[in-house]
């Protein structure tokens, strides 16, 4: 039975980071190299995450500089984010790629909490569904025989305990975001 619900907690702890990792693309008004971790380029063929292919640093509050390895992928490196969704306008020197964060609006801000309350609320359900099945996984061992009724009852109330906390930690991560993009 332990292993219902040591499955589900490590389930519910990947839905939790890959929340976190979600987030990490979400602009706020700082510059952050994790911006453009989805960003790929076109490199030899193959789409290359950014960080692969130049050193992307950030000098100051407002500014990201990318030092792409090879001169020739500077094209490719613009494009790329100009095709993402964090609507940056690059310039470059020929030799680095520089992206000034412009301030946020009021709107814009209002926009970016409201998608990552939607982000947030698609992991509550994931953690939820993962409980679910994890009951399901219980009511089939008791149909199988041999566990008692008492022990799945147990189990089902450290499931749910398990299930509260990780929804505590989603909610509190949500906290931490919206407060990072409604910040001036």
């Amino acid at each position: 039975m332990e292993n219902v619900k040591g499955a589900c907690e490590e389930k519910m702890k990947k839905a939790v980071e890959a929340l976190k990792n979600e987030f990490n693309g979400v602009r706020t008004g700082r510059a952050s190299p994790s911006l453009l971790d989805k960003i790929r380029v076109d490199y030899y063929g193959q789409k290359t995450p950014l960080s692969q292919v130049a050193t992307v640093s950030v000098p100051e509050a407002r500014l990201i500089v990318i030092q792409p390895w090879e001169r020739s992928l500077i094209g490719e490196i613009e494009k790329g984010i100009q095709k993402s969704e964090l609507a940056l306008n690059p310039s470059n020197d020929g030799k680095v790629i520089r992206i000034a964060i412009p301030p946020l609006t009021e709107e814009r801000r209002k926009e970016l909490a409201k998608m990552a309350k939607g982000m947030a609320e698609q992991s509550r359900v994931q953690v939820r569904n993962i409980r679910r099945d994890g009951l399901e996984d219980l009511k089939k061992q008791v149909a199988a025989g041999g566990v008692p009724e008492d022990a799945v009852k147990k189990e089902e109330d450290e499931l749910q305990k398990l299930t509260d906390s990780y929804i505590q930690h989603i909610n509190k991560t949500l906290e931490e975001k919206e407060k990072e993009i409604m910040e001036i």
